[in-house]
């Protein structure tokens, strides 16, 4: 007979196999894993949850485990008697639904282990899988401790994670600089979460510089507790002055006089040398008055209250010796002191026209400027053609524009009608102007046809309108009734007046005969004879 070396690894000892163990598991399956014996649930009493007050009190395994083929996971039945915790994992503002966000492939399990016996803790988050920034404090700089050991939530909570041990910073520090840490509590204080927030917000990697106040110059030697003396929190390090003076102003040696805008002259580079911006000042240095040493004007350190008018500085080089007064800033500029222009605009006397264009010696002579006239007399008598003639007021008819382009207003004297178009020289005779008559008869004298008898008050019967025209005025003593006007009917002036202004009588005519309407018009002279 044949010996069979592959003993049970025949076809029907490997199909008997298969079957034996297609058995076992169907039956631990089907008796919900009661077959197994993983150890003893937690005993620790609370909250009653499902009729139980422990898991120990729990009897069923599939209370816990669902079969496999059940759509239920170890998670759905935990919540079916932890509803509360159910109902965090929907949030994410509560600390169970931030650990699912974080962490979705979580169990409850994964955090709260249980068979390992009565006593054991039903919390376990060794591995740092719980999410401490949801609390305030992360655990990113925390992995491992001084000794590289990974960090147990009991280093920090001792035996209860919802407690925090306060001391347990300075432990752990201390035993990593002794010395550094005996300080920082010095001089911070020992709540120490109270700034630090796990992610070194004020650790070895913090930089100022992204913060507003950067520290630059001789501020980056400077230690934080010079700064931030006894802060106790983040918000007393964020509250800090930022500005100089806060710091500095025990070294001002201005006494307060510049202000405490210590930036505006010094910087972080070093505290000297310092440089003012004088634009900050109501006196801007401009043109060369930016050249000028500080201690030009600035004599004795004395800096408020410095005058800012130009003559207090620039007295000793006024050449006008004070006659041209002291602002200096109405004819000279910063840029150069020699480039002068006087606006004569602001003076009284207004240079207008042609005077314009004359050079200042022309009338401020021997550079005497203060007192100069300004009647137009004193600088022009010698171009006075009308010898004084006209006095001494020029402007009553020459202008600043042109000289020649004079116009006199006759306004004393009125020239009206025909007088308007005489020449001066017809009345002004031998070039006369003051005292000229203003009578008729001083130029048009006595016409010889009147013979002296109308006197010499020519405008009583004469108009400047019309010289040759008849007597058109109210004659006196004369009625004008019965005739045809005040020339008694058209007669001349010498028909009455034969000899004298005052010949004339009715008699000399009507020799008393009332009704002589006929010798009325008769023997009339011309009209053309007045």
């Amino acid at each position: 007979m044949r010996n069979n070396r592959l003993g049970c690894l025949t076809g029907t000892g490997i199909v008997a196999t298969l079957i034996t163990l297609f058995t076992l598991v169907g039956v631990a399956f089907a008796s919900g894993s009661q077959m197994f014996t993983a150890g003893g649930l937690n005993a620790e009493t609370g909250q009653a949850y499902g009729g139980v007050s422990s898991h120990a009190e729990i009897t069923e395994c599939s209370a816990c485990h669902a079969a496999p083929w059940s759509a239920d996971s170890m998670a759905d039945r935990c919540g079916i008697c932890h509803t509360d915790i159910s109902a965090q994992m929907f949030d994410v503002a509560q600390l169970h639904g931030a650990i699912v966000n974080k962490n979705g492939t979580l169990a409850c399990r994964d955090c709260h282990p249980e068979h390992r016996g009565p006593a054991a803790p039903l919390t376990d988050l060794a591995g740092n899988i719980f999410p401490h920034e949801t609390l305030g404090y992360s655990l990113e700089g925390h992995q491992l401790k001084a000794n590289n050991e990974p960090f147990a939530c009991s280093d920090c909570h001792g035996d209860d994670v919802k407690t925090f041990a306060s001391d347990s910073c300075q432990n752990c520090h201390r035993e990593m600089d002794i010395a550094f840490a005996q300080a920082h509590l010095l001089s911070y204080g020992t709540d120490c979460i109270a700034c630090h927030d796990g992610v070194d917000r004020y650790g070895s990697d913090f930089t100022h510089s992204t913060l507003a106040f950067k520290l630059e110059g001789k501020h980056a030697d400077v230690a934080c507790t010079q700064c931030h003396l006894d802060a106790r929190s983040a918000a007393d390090m964020q509250s800090e002055p930022q500005d100089c003076f806060s710091c500095h102003f025990d070294e001002d040696e201005h006494d307060g006089r510049f202000g405490r805008d210590c930036g505006s002259c010094h910087n972080p580079e070093g505290w000297k040398p310092a440089k003012f911006d004088h634009d900050l000042a109501d006196f801007k240095l401009v043109g060369e008055h930016k050249e000028a040493a500080c201690e030009k004007c600035h004599t004795d350190g004395v800096y408020r209250g410095t005058p800012s008018d130009c003559y207090s500085c620039h007295r000793d080089d006024d050449e006008h010796n004070g006659g041209f007064g002291t602002n200096c800033g109405a004819c000279h500029n910063p840029n150069d002191w020699d480039d002068a222009t006087v606006d004569h605009s602001l003076f009284s006397f207004n240079l207008v026209g042609s005077h314009a264009k004359v050079r200042c010696e022309a009338c401020h002579q021997n550079g005497v400027f203060k007192g100069t006239p300004t009647d137009c007399y004193s600088c022009h008598k010698k171009d006075d053609e009308h010898n004084g003639n006209f006095g001494t007021e020029c402007g009553v008819c020459h202008t600043p524009t042109d000289w020649d382009d004079a116009t006199f207003d006759h306004s004393g004297f009125a020239l009206t009608n025909g007088h308007a178009g005489v020449a001066c020289q017809r009345c002004h005779k031998g070039g006369q102007y003051s005292g000229t008559s203003t009578a008729c008869a001083s130029c048009h004298g006595d016409p010889g046809y009147h013979a002296g008898m109308f006197g010499t008050d020519c405008a009583s019967c004469h108009t400047t309108k019309n010289w040759s025209a008849r007597y058109n005025g109210s004659h006196p003593g004369i009625s004008n009734e019965g005739g045809s006007g005040v020339n008694h009917g058209g007669k001349g002036c010498r028909s009455c007046h034969t000899s004298t202004l005052h010949s004339a009588t009715c008699g000399n005519c009507h020799d008393g005969n009332e009704g002589g309407e006929d010798g009325g018009g008769e023997g009339g002279g011309e009209g053309g004879d007045d």
